[in-house]
Order: structure tokens, then sequence, then C-alpha cells
């Protein structure tokens, strides 16, 4: 393993603005929530409002330049606010996950043709038998995953399978840097493609094996898988920090969600939180 403080080279060349910093109140009320990334909040309000009146809030905020040939039926705050209200009803309670929730503009990873589909409670395809996971899902694992005993302070997270980009994006409003595998080519480069737009200065996508994991920009401090196997790699054990906590899916037919948190560098304890379903992880690239 090399030194800490090395990073792992960027792959979006397009990005060159830093996340504004986000309140740490890991508790907070839905209505008192950390103020969202300014660069991503511009992004979803730039495609998903009618007019390009903004705000009074963010009237003077500058809206980054999409192409017209890339923007999507427009879907209303309205909606996205609702799907952050169904998943606080099911359980979700961090201020700072929901807020990252709304604030992401689901619908721009997903198939224009599904983009009326985009903030329903469920998993959807994105092609080469993958999947977006269901916004609850996605919102209970980075929960998990922030209950640590620092706060909720993350400052290096991996997930294992980018597939579309959305749940880095997510993890971009909760987590100084995100580091993202994907297996599959054509996925790595459509999650490219997808996060363009936001401008997310502090996600950084590897194209390749995710149960390698990535040694070289360890330890982190929170990994997310978004693939079952039926046990977690212990690669990806060992890139774990001293009181860091993975959240993964584990199992074949009958998947649960497993949080594995390390308690000392020869140690981990497992805890079993609750039924889940999806993709296999697989191996390799493709």
């Amino acid at each position: 393993m090399t030194e800490r403080g090395k990073r792992f080279p960027l792959s979006l060349s397009s990005v060159v603005e830093k996340p504004a910093k986000s309140a740490q109140t890991p508790r907070a009320s839905l209505n008192n929530v950390a103020t969202p990334q300014t660069a991503t909040k511009n992004a979803a309000q730039h495609l998903t409002r009618p007019s390009p009146v903004a705000n009074a809030h963010t009237r003077s905020m500058p809206q980054p330049a999409v192409p017209v040939a890339s923007q999507r039926p427009l879907v209303s705050d309205a909606i996205r606010a609702a799907m952050v209200a169904r998943v606080a009803k099911q359980g979700v309670r961090d201020g700072k996950v929901l807020a990252a929730m709304e604030a992401v503009p689901r619908h721009m990873f997903v198939e224009p043709g599904l983009s009326g589909q985009a903030y329903v409670d469920a998993s959807l395809p994105i092609g080469h038998h993958q999947t977006i996971s269901q916004p609850y899902i996605v919102a209970r694992m980075i929960e998990v995953m922030r209950d640590n005993g620092n706060g909720g302070e993350l400052s290096r997270v991996l997930e294992i399978g980018t597939g579309c980009g959305y749940q880095a994006a997510v993890l971009s409003l909760v987590a100084k840097e995100v580091y993202s595998i994907e297996r599959i080519k054509p996925l790595h480069e459509l999650a490219k493609s997808n996060l363009r737009p936001l401008r997310i200065a502090n996600i950084r996508l590897h194209y390749g094996d995710g149960m390698l994991g990535l040694p070289q920009a360890g330890p982190f401090d929170g990994i997310i898988l978004a693939a079952a196997g039926l046990e977690v790699p212990r690669t990806l054990l060992e890139q774990m920090s001293v009181g860091g906590r993975l959240v993964a899916p584990v199992g074949e037919r009958h998947q649960v969600l497993q949080l594995i948190e390390r308690v000392s560098k020869f140690e981990w304890t497992n805890v079993t939180l609750e039924a889940c379903h999806f993709v296999p992880l697989r191996p390799g690239v493709v």
C-alpha cells in the first residue's frame, strides 16, 4: 500500500470546481438539513425548472452550461422532494443524507424514456443487465456508513460498482473524497457522461475490477458495494481504516444487507441489517 497522501488521478476531465462545504449535522431534521453542494444544486435547477429564472435564494448563482441534446424531460423539485419524504418515512433520519438525495437530479442518470419513473422508489435498468438502485436503499446504505464513531465524518469513501454514477453523486455531498470503480467499460463511460454536467470535483472514477478495490488510494473510512457477493472480498476489508464501515449486500437468492466495521488492525465486526436485492458481484472487467 502506498502512503495515505497519494491521490488517484481524477478521470473527469471537465471537472474544474471544488464542492462547497456542508455543515456537519448528521441527525438534522429534513427541514433543517445541510446546504447541498452548490454546483450539483444548480445543475438540478437548470435541468428541472421550466423557466430560466431561478428562485430568489439562488438567483445570483451562475448556472452551468448543459448541451441541449443532454437535457431530459422536465421534473419538478416537488417530485424530488416527495421522493425524499418517502425515504424519510421508511426510516432514514440522517439529515445530510436526505439533503443530498434531494439535491441530486436522479432523472439525469436514467434513460430519457424512464425519466418519468426516476423518482419512484424502485430500481431501474441502466443497460448491461445492471440497475440504478432504489432511492431508499441508496439513502439507507449511506446513512449506515455515516453512523460511525467519528460523528459522521467521511474523509475517503470507496464505491464498488459505479453504474450510471447516481450513488457516487449522492456520496459526493456527504464525503470529502469519493473513489468509484466500475468493471463494465460502457457503464464507466456512461457515468462520466452523466456526472460531467454536474461539475463535481471530489469524485474519482476508475475502470477496473471492483473486487480488488483501490489499495493505492486507501485506506477508506467508508466502503459501499452496489453488487452482492457470497461474501465480502478480503482485500476490501484490508483497505478499511480502523473505525471505518463497509456496507454491502451479501448472498445469492436470499440477500441481506451487512454492516462490517473494522475495530482494530486484525478485527472486524459484522451485523446483518435487512433483506435486499442487488445484481451479482463479479470479478474482472468487460
